[in-house]
């Protein structure tokens, strides 16, 4: 294998252009603009012909990489990885996909960063054209094959969510007159909680009064947290100790964590960031009830802070005591209901389970024909 050793700085040029401000950009443009992560927005000019390789040199995907379209605009906030003629894109492209390649170059831990003083020292190992052009195409007739079958089992993960959906809906709003339809503001109190002075060390250390926040969200049936506050602490905030087996909803929080549910089954307080919703009258409304049927339209509740579900602001308490409910009159249809999801949801998930398990070992191939490749095991790779 005769391959040579380069830096990127002598192989690529390596540049930020010039940012159009958020009101610049358009719904309408002709030209796609390219942030760092993707597409932004359109603008009615382009600042570059041809395709570009782009790479996020900040935040929290510090190290991705992407490809812009041909005549477009490339905001400053993405870094242009622009090759010149010993190294092709494609090829860099893929060089680029290595596990970790980046690692090395990758500084600070709350706010990662990449300079392009950093890039311009790495190293990589550089084939005749002839020879990335090969790379490439093996490369690419691989990774179309994989990539099709990681479409096609997120297709089938995709369906058995929307199954899941579908039937759930049919439980939860049959048409019948042994149902009451109201709101969770008519049957149900609600309450949020408080965060006491972080500057008052009386009012954590040596806590024992259980005060949970966002993360603990994510736990289901909530047995136990990490978090907790002194009765001094108790005292001096907005936090109270909240009705056991009530169910808990996260108002806001990175991620997939905002309209999130829990059912709450321990003696506990709570931060701003959550309320707990629980029955006027346990003789017509059980909590796990308003559990499974929170749990089942999680997008639909994401949806109420915009018409995306991907919306930065929280939910609030006047949205949630909003939310419709039709509730069966008898006690015992409820539980059939709750059982029934309970079925149906351990089934999705295993099917959801298996399915992401593919996906990983799909993936996990990719990254070994990579290495493969760039070992310069074409044939093996092939």
């Amino acid at each position: 294998m005769s391959w040579e050793l380069k830096t990127l700085g002598e192989t690529c040029k390596m540049y930020q252009p010039k940012t159009i401000a958020k009101a610049d950009l358009k719904k309408d443009g002709k030209y796609s603009v390219y942030g760092a992560n993707g597409i932004i927005g359109k603008y009615n000019e382009y600042n570059h012909e041809k395709r570009q390789l782009l790479i996020t040199c900040r935040g929290a995907t510090c190290g991705s990489i992407n490809i812009s379209e041909p005549f477009s605009w490339i905001n400053g906030n993405a870094m242009v990885i622009d090759p010149q003629n010993t190294i092709s894109l494609d090829f860099l492209k893929y060089h680029f996909s290595m596990a970790n390649f980046f690692g090395n170059v990758i500084t600070g831990s709350a706010q990662p960063q990449i300079t392009r003083k950093s890039l311009e020292k790495l190293e990589i190992s550089v084939p005749q054209h002839s020879e990335q052009k090969q790379i490439v195409k093996t490369l690419d007739k691989a990774f179309e094959k994989i990539d099709k079958a990681i479409a096609n089992i997120e297709r089938n993960i995709e369906n058995a969510e929307e199954l899941f959906q579908s039937k759930m809906e049919k439980l939860l709003f049959k048409e019948s007159d042994d149902r009451k339809n109201s709101t969770i503001g008519e049957v149900c109190e609600l309450m949020t909680g408080g965060t006491p002075s972080k500057k008052k060390k009386e009012y954590f250390e040596k806590g024992d009064i259980n005060w949970l926040v966002s993360g603990d969200i994510h736990k289901k049936e909530i047995q136990e947290c990490n978090g907790k506050i002194t009765s001094l602490g108790l005292e001096k905030s907005n936090a109270k100790y909240l009705p056991v087996n009530s169910v808990m909803i996260a108002l806001n929080g990175q991620g997939k964590t905002r309209g999130t549910v829990a059912m709450l089954r321990i003696k506990a307080t709570c931060n701003q960031s959550l309320v707990s919703i629980y029955p006027k009258d346990l003789s017509k409304l059980i909590p796990e009830f308003i559990y499974v049927n929170l749990n089942s339209r999680y997008h639909e509740i994401r949806k109420l802070t915009g018409d995306s579900g991907n919306d930065r602001r929280g939910l609030n308490m006047p949205l949630l005591k909003k939310i419709s409910l039709s509730i069966p009159k008898s006690i015992e249809e409820q539980k059939n209901i709750i059982e029934s999801f309970y079925i149906l949801k351990n089934n999705t998930d295993s099917i959801v389970e298996n399915n992401s398990k593919k996906i990983s070992l799909l993936n996990d191939l990719k990254k070994s024909i990579l290495e493969k490749a760039f070992k310069g095991e074409l044939t093996s790779a092939a």
